[in-house]
């Protein structure tokens, strides 16, 4: 039976006419302005079977990653406009429309793309040491080299900081380090616990610059021994330990600060409180916790990370929103101090991480592979317009674990 739409026909059904994009089919039709300096390719059939089977940004999404959709130009400019058309939120009777116009072959779900089939392996309960410890390394266990292509030297991996606007990423980074340093108060002889450290920069950078006795703890193996010899090489071997662990098996405790950089997103809601409780045995009494994370920007939103997010990049991911974080740290005993939302910066670092891969896209091929890339690819650009839109946010919560009398050992007023 004949084709009874035509691709540009059914992309103007389902985003309607306005989407500031240029779409071409296979089948010859394209619609949108002739003159957009972005053009998404309809390349092939199996675009269309992802997009009906899974309706939205996941069906976009393996379409994506196979090929079977190209963008040509900014691909940020590109997600900018899909969300601003709402893509996540087509009508089902458009939906019905286009698989009557083009046929129930798009009902035919095609095999879900090898990045995905991945993370459904994983084996036990929600938030488990083991679970745990399996998304993780479906994560960070990437390649070193491929993150140094995209973190660059510092192989920092959460949110920078920039001190202007026109500063390097390298610059934005050490900021971070040092702008939690600051608000954790750190001085020499005392003693950090970085949790979920990654390759060491937090307690490398509180290491160098305060004299601190740091020990970092990460589930990755491969972050763990590249942070190890970095620490090594930095000549901080004597104060720096970083250790392969789960947080929830650190049997030190009396630390004077601890930081927590990007691992509650890995946390969970049902574990939140687990997880204060075991930060705050940590910490000495007028011991301080700087919590840095992504969160969502309202306390009624679902936790779980978004469809591609979960299945792509961040198994078992869930951001909360920050009221969320302070009430489980008030009610786990500890005081709140300080609260602000650096979500800009997070676009900023997304940016320059993006420009990284795109200038070190075949040597990243060469490493990953060509769909693992594609995947990195949509992320960060997607992820850079979610902190633009205020989709997505990140908070950092200081908190102090008061003395008994309520002293908490923290200045009136700020310094940082």
């Amino acid at each position: 039976m004949p084709t009874r739409m035509t691709i540009a026909q059914a992309v103007e059904r389902v985003l309607g006419e306005d989407v500031p994009l240029r779409f071409e089919g296979y089948d010859g039709t394209s619609t949108g302005p002739q003159d957009s300096d972005v053009v998404v390719e309809v390349r092939s059939p199996l675009a269309l079977s992802y997009v009906v089977t899974a309706p939205g940004s996941l069906g976009m999404a393996r379409a994506y990653v196979t090929g079977a959709i190209e963008v040509r130009g900014d691909l940020r400019t590109a997600l900018t406009a899909l969300m601003g058309a709402r893509i996540d939120h087509i009508a089902w009777r458009d939906v019905a429309a286009v698989i009557r116009g083009l046929g129930t072959r798009t009902l035919l779900r095609p095999p879900l793309p090898p990045q995905e089939r991945r993370t459904q392996r994983l084996l036990g309960w929600r938030h488990s040491k083991r679970r745990d410890a399996a998304a993780v390394a479906h994560h960070y266990d990437v390649s070193n080299r491929f993150y140094q292509l995209v973190l660059g030297p510092t192989m920092a991996y959460t949110c920078a900081v920039y001190p202007r606007a026109d500063a390097t990423l390298e610059e934005a980074q050490a900021e971070k380090f040092d702008l939690v340093a600051r608000k954790l108060g750190l001085r020499p002889g005392m003693r950090l616990l970085d949790v979920g450290c990654g390759w060491g920069g937090m307690v490398i950078h509180a290491a160098r610059e305060y004299g601190v006795r740091a020990l970092g703890v990460t589930l990755s193996r491969q972050q763990a021994e590249w942070g190890q010899k970095a620490a090594a090489e930095a000549g901080l071997g004597d104060l720096v330990e970083i250790r392969h662990s789960d947080y929830r098996d650190v049997v030190e405790d009396g630390f004077d600060a601890v930081s927590s950089i990007g691992l509650t997103e890995h946390v969970g809601l049902a574990q939140l409180p687990v997880y204060v409780q075991r930060l705050r045995s940590r910490l000495r009494p007028g011991g301080r916790l700087l919590n840095h994370c992504i969160t969502r920007p309202t306390t009624r939103e679902r936790a779980e990370a978004g469809a591609f997010i979960t299945r792509y990049v961040f198994p078992d991911g869930e951001l909360l929103g920050v009221g969320t974080i302070v009430t489980a740290l008030q009610d786990g005993g500890l005081e709140i101090r300080h609260e602000e939302n650096i979500r800009e910066h997070y676009a900023m670092t997304l940016r320059d991480w993006g420009a990284n891969l795109e200038r070190h896209w075949d040597q990243a091929v060469a490493e990953v592979g060509l769909a693992t890339a594609r995947v990195w690819r949509l992320y960060m650009a997607g992820s850079r317009v979610g902190f633009e839109r205020r989709d997505i946010e990140l908070h950092q919560v200081l908190a102090v674990r008061p003395h008994d009398d309520g002293r908490a050992d923290v200045a009136l007023r700020p310094t940082w």
